[in-house]
């Protein structure tokens, strides 16, 4: 098991980033596929056709999202947790922990998130 650790800073404010990380319409634009989220801890979430899914833990609003993400029969969770942090007046700093992540689905996890996920939120929020 591996963790990943990961900051990219996006120009939005961190009510913008919240909820294009949150909000199940903003997911399923930026994405192209349907998504369910909530922000309520103990809720299922599932992105990418259930690519991604897992359980939610934490919704501190604008600034905290904690997940469970599910990887098969996994024996330790392997936790997600965004923090935004406020830069500037329209920056955001992302700081990514993903802990737990099985050796085999590693490198294709970190290219998923600096390419796919918050790469694509990136692109989302300073294109829109």
């Amino acid at each position: 098991m591996k963790d990943f650790n990961f900051e990219i800073d996006i120009t939005a404010s961190q009510e913008e980033v919240y909820n294009a990380l949150t909000n199940p319409y903003q997911l399923e634009y930026w994405t192209g596929c349907e998504a369910q989220m909530q922000t309520k801890a103990g809720t299922e979430f599932s992105l990418w056709e259930g690519d991604i899914c897992g359980m939610n833990i934490e919704f501190v609003e604008n600034y905290k999202i904690v997940q469970e993400w599910f990887f098969g029969e996994t024996s330790e969770a392997s936790i997600v947790s965004l923090v935004l942090k406020k830069k500037k007046k329209d920056l955001t700093c992302v700081k990514l922990t993903h802990t737990n992540i099985p050796d085999e689905a590693y490198d294709e996890i970190v290219e998923g998130w600096e390419e796919y996920y918050l790469g694509a939120v990136k692109r989302y929020l300073e294109f829109y």
